[in-house]
């Protein structure tokens, strides 16, 4: 039970379905003459949390008193202390979470205290979904051969996860195989409303190691994502410290035009929202069109929020809202409970509910919306359906590789849908013959290389290679697969191009990566997965795939000819990031699209499709078939999903959901209360962010004679800095696991070993599309050792610089460190030994990341950056006043100058903004990062 002051005389009780609860009334604040009505959505979720929690000291009555009052206008500029409910994690970011808790669970003793101590105190809950790769595609034991390559090479990081759950309360990990964490979220985990043993009742709320946790926001969950460090203090019992933030309104209006779907809507929504600017602001939908919405459209939506920069992207709890909970197999006491409860706290919507007031508003008719994909490189970056091949070519010279033939006079050849030996099942079986996974007690080796397309289809690929020709096709994701509506649209589209007569091109490789097992079971119910297999399309594993990075070995065919001739090759897919070098190390361009416009690329074989006027390919009669002749009307759909799907299907799946497969079962794991860390594991090392950690912690020092390590650009994503894709053979990384044994064929993924620092921090700012300004001309992760100004790869430039005792900087851009969610992208800059960073501007969650790392982010004034100011990064840089700064709390303000000395003696002085925002994170970065500061306060040391 929470012990609140309950100042405001809140506390109540609520009866539903013959059971009493405990709950705060939000219109005690009413009783004293707040108008409750003009408070956003999500705001009244924060102010229950604020009532619920009132304990004089973490939430005062003045701070509930200032959330209760807020002005819309006002800038950001008060600290609350907000409590989750739950943790969501997924195995990338779960694995280094866990292994931080272990390890804390040691320093823990080191220092005196008590281990049990480091516990989750709120529900941490884990899907494992990251780690399936698309190894086999295009067969229909494709599934079985991926989820056995993906349990040989994770057997280390699943037994630890296995270890987790015995060893930490509340803690709790779905197996491989079940779904993807946000559409289990959606579909399983979410309560909406959050119930205690002890008899509460109040809204589910929860914060995520990856940032598309705000999907659950379509539910009408108040939920985002955070950096895994936060997230581990946040199940320790550190609330999130946040600024009150501005609320954005977005008005819907109207309904989707035929021939639109929910992910022509979401890049629209995204394209709007990244032009009006909302990073670090909520965003809620309302408006007479959010009924014309079915509540998957609003997940789709709610999903993209870290695309359009936004903490969330929330929609209220309305009648659509119990729908979807029913038909997801909720149960009917829950369901109950969530109308009863909403209704008493005035928080249900309904059309004649009256509008909030918002920082600012944007408006779209939905009539409006035209189908459209985003590319080549960033999800905000829409491009309508019709321009979609104008854009391309405008694109390409950005785009080309360095042994690109750039005048464009190579001879294309045009597939006419020759070559293929279609099976029964209408699949291409593989000319070399597809192994059978787990016969005879023998293991699958890993597809390392995958057979190629000549010797799969019997033709030489290469002539029909160009700029443009799409390589990877994968409907994939949470963002498209927790819909039903465009996931059988798609296998509508299949059906009418099989009928047709329609081939995929054989060097399309195509995936199919459903969210959850109930897609297969109302595949298979409406008799669509067949039409997918044919086209190739067979499910390759239920997880996130390529989306993550996961796409697998391109053909080796398909992969020389990329290289050899520089080809700008492209991925489609239905997924959420297109970033430059997430998707597959071959492939320059990505295009995010719905998933039957991915089936649609996938058969025309190339981004330089114009659907209006080209036909996709003859069809049994001979005559030509085009788009639209393939393409389902909304009636076609809406009557296959309301044929197709029922509640069984998700009470059936979801009731064996924690159990796993055969392979799960049988997974040994060691047991004990704290972990048995292996010295020569490649997968799970003891972190050492608490090596030597004092119990008292040193004082913060001023930052003297740095050396730049990397001058990066605009848009620097998390996957710029930590890529979670394939590990190459001859960079630090590779050679690192070489010298350890392991084979190329089972490196893995970096987002599988980010249970490894060794490997981690040899892969940060290992990006192949990394372009450090410092070693101008170059792509990946290099730079050069100064003053010397001899080039070397990141990595080794750190080690070097470690030696001379030399702190290190990074320059960068605006919006540094935007995308995913990921606490690499710090903790590995931590361990490179860089200690601060100086960028235009910062995405929310790397900010905070950095913060609690112990790197200080420091902010150009507006208008200057690297270039206006002529650096280079030869300079040598120091942060002078900042220790009095930090012990002053920011009383003289948070205005710094950062000294900058050439070569020649010369030294700028650069002023700029530390961006530490709260008080409780200079907490954190006085105490050299997050993680340490709440193992001290756990050990009676803070």
């Amino acid at each position: 039970m929470s012990t609140s002051l309950n100042t405001f005389a809140s506390r109540a009780t609520l009866t539903s379905g013959g059971k009493s609860y405990t709950y705060y009334r939000l219109d005690s604040l009413a009783e004293k003459g707040v108008e409750l009505s003009r408070l956003p959505f999500s705001l009244r979720v924060l102010l229950e949390n604020l009532l619920r929690r009132e304990d004089g000291v973490t939430v005062t009555a003045d701070d509930i008193e200032f959330l209760a009052k807020w002005q819309p206008t006002a800038e950001p500029s008060r600290e609350i202390a907000y409590m989750p409910a739950r943790v969501l994690m997924q195995d990338f970011t779960g694995v280094p979470a866990i292994v931080d808790l272990g390890a804390m669970r040691d320093a823990m003793k080191a220092l005196g205290g008590d281990a049990e101590k480091i516990n989750p105190l709120i529900p941490a809950e884990l899907v494992i979904d990251h780690s399936v790769q698309v190894d086999e595609y295009g067969l229909k034991n494709a599934y079985d051969i991926n989820s056995l390559l993906e349990f040989q090479r994770n057997r280390e990081r699943y037994a630890f996860l296995k270890w987790g759950q015995s060893a930490f309360n509340n803690f709790s990990a779905v197996p491989p195989g079940m779904g993807i964490c946000h559409q289990v979220n959606l579909e399983y985990l979410a309560r909406v409303v959050f119930t205690t043993p002890g008899g509460e009742a109040y809204p589910d709320t929860c914060v995520g190691t990856d940032s598309h946790t705000t999907m659950v926001n379509g539910l009408g969950v108040l939920g985002w994502g955070v950096g895994g460090i936060e997230a581990e203090a946040a199940m320790l019992g550190q609330p999130v410290s946040m600024l009150v933030p501005q609320v954005v309104g977005f008005r819907l209006t109207g309904k989707l035009k035929q021939g639109t779907t929910a992910t022509d809507l979401v890049l629209t929504v995204t394209e709007m929202l990244r032009k009006h600017g909302v990073v670090g602001k909520f965003v809620e939908f309302f408006g007479s069109g959010i009924s014309e919405l079915p509540l998957a459209d609003r997940a789709t939506i709610a999903n993209m929020a870290p695309e359009y920069g936004a903490t969330c992207g929330i929609f209220p709890v309305d009648a659509e809202t119990l729908a979807y909970l029913r038909l997801t197999g909720r149960t009917d006491e829950q369901v109950k409970l969530v109308e009863d409860y909403y209704r008493a706290q005035g928080m249900f919507h309904t059309a004649d509910a009256p509008e909030a007031q918002y920082s600012s508003t944007l408006e779209l008719d939905l009539a409006t919306v035209e189908p459209s994909v985003a590319g080549p490189k960033r999800p905000q970056d829409r491009v309508a359906l019709s321009q979609t091949a104008a854009s391309f070519a405008k694109q390409l010279p950005s785009l080309y590789g360095p042994n690109a033939n750039t005048k464009g006079d190579r001879q294309i050849v045009r597939w006419q849908g020759e070559g293929g030996h279609p099976s029964a099942d209408g699949s291409i079986e593989s000319a070399v013959g597809a192994p059978e996974p787990g016969k005879d007690g023998v293991l699958v080796e890993a597809n390392e290389p995958i057979p190629s397309i000549k010797d799969r289809f019997g033709i030489d690929v290469d002539p029909y290679l160009h700029h443009g020709s799409i390589v990877i096709a994968a409907i994939t994701s949470c963002t498209n697969t927790s819909n039903p509506y465009v996931m059988l649209a798609a296998g509508l589209l299949a059906k009418k191009a099989v009928e047709k007569g329609l081939q995929t091109p054989p060097w399309v490789k195509t995936s199919l990566a459903p969210g959850s097992r109930v897609v297969t079971d109302y595949y298979n119910k409406a008799g669509l997965q067949t039409y997918l297999d044919a086209l190739r399309f067979n499910t390759v594993g239920y997880g996130c795939t390529t989306c993550i990075g996961n796409s697998g070995a391109l053909p080796t065919d398909v992969s020389k000819s990329i290289e050899e001739h520089g080809l700008v090759a492209v991925s489609v897919l239905s997924g959420n990031r297109n970033f430059e070098g997430r998707i597959n190390s071959d492939v320059r361009a990505n295009y995010l699209m719905s998933p039957p416009l991915v089936v649609a690329y996938a058969l025309a074989g190339r981004i330089d499709f114009d659907f209006d006027n080209e036909p996709i390919g003859k069809g049994k009669d001979g005559s030509d078939v085009f788009l639209k002749d393939i393409w389902p009307t909304q009636e076609e759909v809406n009557k296959t999903v309301n044929d197709s799907i029922d509640a069984e299907m998700f009470r059936t799946q979801y009731s064996t959901v924690s159990d796993g497969d055969h392979n799960w079962q049988a997974l040994k794991f060691p047991l004990g209360d704290v972990y048995g860390w292996e010295a020569d594991s490649t997968y799970i090392r003891q972190a050492p962010y608490f090596d030597g950690m004092p119990a008292i912690p040193t004082p913060v020092t001023d930052i003297h004679d740095a050396r730049v390590l990397a001058v990066l650009g605009d848009s620097v994503t998390t996957d710029h800095i930590s890529p979670a894709g394939s590990i190459k053979l001859n960079g630090p990384a590779g050679k690192y696991l070489t010298e350890n044994g392991v084979k190329p064929a089972d490196f893995n993924s970096y987002g599988s070993r980010r249970g490894n620092h060794e490997v981690m921090v040899r892969g940060t700012f290992a990006n192949v599309r990394l372009r450090n300004k410092l070693a101008p001309g170059t792509e990946g992760g290099v730079t050069r050792l100064l003053p010397e100004g001899t080039g070397m790869s990141i990595y080794d430039a750190s080690v070097e610089y470690a030696k001379r005792n030399t702190p290190l900087a990074i320059l960068a851009g605006k919006e540094y460190g935007s995308g995913s969610s990921r606490d690499w992208a710090a903790k590995g800059p931590r361990l490179l030994g860089i200690r601060f960073v100086l960028a235009e501007s910062y995405e929310r969650i790397h900010r905070s990341n950095l913060v609690g790392m112990g790197i200080l982010p420091l902010q150009f004034q507006e208008g200057d950056n690297v270039e206006s100011l002529g650096l280079t990064g030869e300079e040598v840089y120091s942060v002078p006043g900042l220790k009095d700064m930090l012990d002053a709390k920011f009383a003289n303000g948070k205005q710094i100058t950062v000294e900058a000395k050439k070569a020649d003696g010369t030294v700028l002085h650069i002023p700029a903004t530390v961006r530490i925002d709260t008080p409780q994170e200079i907490l954190y970065y006085q105490h050299g990062g997050i993680l340490q500061y709440v193992l001290r306060q756990l050990a009676g040391k803070a």
